[in-house]
This record gives C-alpha cells, sequence and structure tokens, in this order.
C-alpha cells in the first residue's frame, strides 16, 4: 500500500458528438492505457477547480465541471501505489477542437483523442466501468479496487 495514503486525482468525463475524450498519461507511450482526461489534487484547490486545471493542462482544453458521476480506486501493488480516482461529468467551454501541437506542462500525456463507444471497446481503458458511465445513464457508481499494470 501507499505510505501516505492512496493519492487522490479528478477526471472528466467529456462528450461531444457521442464520442468521449480519453488521454494517455505515460510519458513517451510507455503505455497503451487510456484514460479520462485529469490528475492529482493539489491541496488548497476545490475539486473542480483541480480538474479544471488538469484539463486545459493535458488538453488545451476550458471546461464546466457538472455533477459526479463515478469514484473509482486502483492499485499497482509492485509500486505500491494506490488511487483515487473522482470523475465529473464536463462540458468543453468553446471549441472542442484539440490542438496536435498542444503539450502538456509536464510532458506526460502522449495521446488525446475523441472515440466513439466502439472505439473504445477497442482500447485498453482503466477503469473498467468508464465505458458505461460515459456513454449510458448510470448514477452515480463506485468502481471497487482495480488491479492496474503498465
Amino acid at each position: 500500500m501507499a505510505k501516505n495514503g492512496p493519492r487522490l486525482a479528478v477526471r472528466a468525463v467529456i462528450m461531444h458528438d457521442s464520442r468521449l475524450l480519453l488521454v494517455n498519461a505515460y510519458p513517451d507511450g510507455t503505455s497503451d492505457l487510456m484514460c479520462a482526461p485529469g490528475g492529482g489534487v493539489e491541496v488548497g484547490a476545490s475539486l473542480p477547480d483541480n480538474l479544471a486545471r488538469e484539463v486545459f493542462e493535458e488538453t488545451g482544453l476550458r471546461i464546466d465541471v457538472g455533477a459526479p458521476c463515478l469514484v473509482n480506486e486502483f492499485h499497482d501493488p509492485t509500486r505500491g501505489f494506490h488511487q483515487v480516482d473522482f470523475y465529473f461529468r464536463c462540458t468543453v467551454i468553446g471549441s472542442t477542437q484539440i490542438d496536435p501541437a498542444w503539450q502538456d506542462i509536464e510532458n506526460i500525456v502522449s495521446d488525446r483523442r475523441w472515440v466513439t463507444k466502439g472505439e473504445m471497446a477497442q482500447l485498453r481503458v482503466k477503469p473498467d466501468s468508464l465505458i458505461d458511465v460515459a456513454f449510458g445513464d448510470a448514477p452515480i457508481s463506485y468502481d471497487p479496487l482495480e488491479l492496474i499494470v503498465r
């Protein structure tokens, strides 16, 4: 388990034209795992403020943060990593076009794309419940501890 408790993160479920925005948050493509955009929570800022910052840093998009829709936990016992993600339904303010030359400030996100449900089903995505939350009308849900492997 993590030495100082789980890391807290926020993630955005952003739909546009029946497509969900996904990112790959592994530098230099060290993993093919895709997820919703977002990241670690900084102390002193609200979850929605953290999420708006993270999505802008990773994609260049500005968002309105809506209602929470999923809480997910995952861990990698080989690294002693445990994270709790809070997902919120969000909408883009302005253009949904992502500049292909956009670089997040930490140079971590190596891929960002809008995907259909069928396209998402062909990708390796975490959490497992994200496809149902994004493309269904599921009420807020809790996805229990998942093993994550690069």
